[in-house]
């Protein structure tokens, strides 16, 4: 298991607590009709501790989850543990790496949520996560994922950003600093998480960095070519609107063609 992920998982949901993941999880559905296949079945990589996978079981949808990191998993299990039998039971997670991971049997869709294909730092990592993605897809399947899109990244360039949040137990500050390396297309973005346990005043820090990619178009579509799809979709994630230097985060529907 990646050591960032593991850190990352401890303080997961408090983080985003407030992500409109039913919205999210309408939205990606509806990208789903797009490619017109009958969508039934789901591989989902980089599940976390399974929001979408849950709201998306909640549309009927049956949903596999991987993720890199066990904690992660084991939230998600948990969290399953507690819904109703008949959502439950279109739901599964298991620990694996969207890059290598089999599990002998396919799908009608693969979606990649929350950047997790902008983890994919180098060419290598993106053509093995498309790979796998076509692995698991019958001919006529949709894959469906969002990204950091190139063009926005270089116009807006990061910030520093800083987040606080608190529960009942425990009370967190996020500090991301951002580096960008605009020759090797990544954003290298060093968290430091201070988290308190608003009992009994214990604190801890964490300091951890995600690398991530940004891509382009022809790049994206060079990837998906070598791994028999075909861009048939694109727009600005959760607007529909079309891709602009103002559109950060992007959505791409693909279609396997061979």
């Amino acid at each position: 298991m990646n050591p960032v992920f593991g850190a990352y998982a401890r303080y997961y949901n408090l983080l985003y607590r407030d992500k409109p993941y039913a919205l999210e999880a309408d939205y990606v559905a509806a990208k789903l009709r797009v490619g017109k296949a009958d969508v039934r079945s789901i591989l989902e990589f980089g599940c976390g501790t399974g929001h979408h996978a849950e709201f998306l079981a909640r549309l009927g949808y049956e949903v596999k989850g991987i993720d890199l990191s066990d904690a992660m998993v084991a939230s998600a299990e948990a969290r399953k543990a507690s819904m109703a039998p008949e959502i439950a039971a279109r739901l599964s997670f298991v620990c694996g790496d969207a890059r290598t991971v089999r599990v002998d049997r396919t799908f009608d869709a693969v979606v990649a949520l929350f950047h997790v294909i902008n983890y994919q730092s180098t060419n290598a990592d993106l053509a093995a996560a498309f790979a796998t993605a076509a692995a698991h897809l019958r001919v006529g399947g949709v894959f469906v994922f969002d990204f950091w899109y190139g063009p926005a990244v270089l116009t807006q360039l990061p910030e520093v950003r800083i987040r606080r949040l608190q529960d009942a137990a425990t009370k967190i500050v996020r500090l991301a600093e951002p580096a960008l390396d605009e020759n090797a297309n990544y954003v290298d973005v060093k968290f430091t998480v201070l988290i308190e346990d608003v009992q009994t005043g214990g604190r801890e820090e964490i300091v951890e960095t995600h690398r991530m990619r940004y891509l382009f178009l022809p790049e994206i579509d060079l990837f998906l070519a070598q791994s028999g799809f075909e861009r048939i979709a694109t727009e600005e994630w959760m607007t529909g609107k079309p891709l602009g230097r103002d559109a950060w985060a992007g959505l791409v529907v693909a279609r396997r063609v061979a």
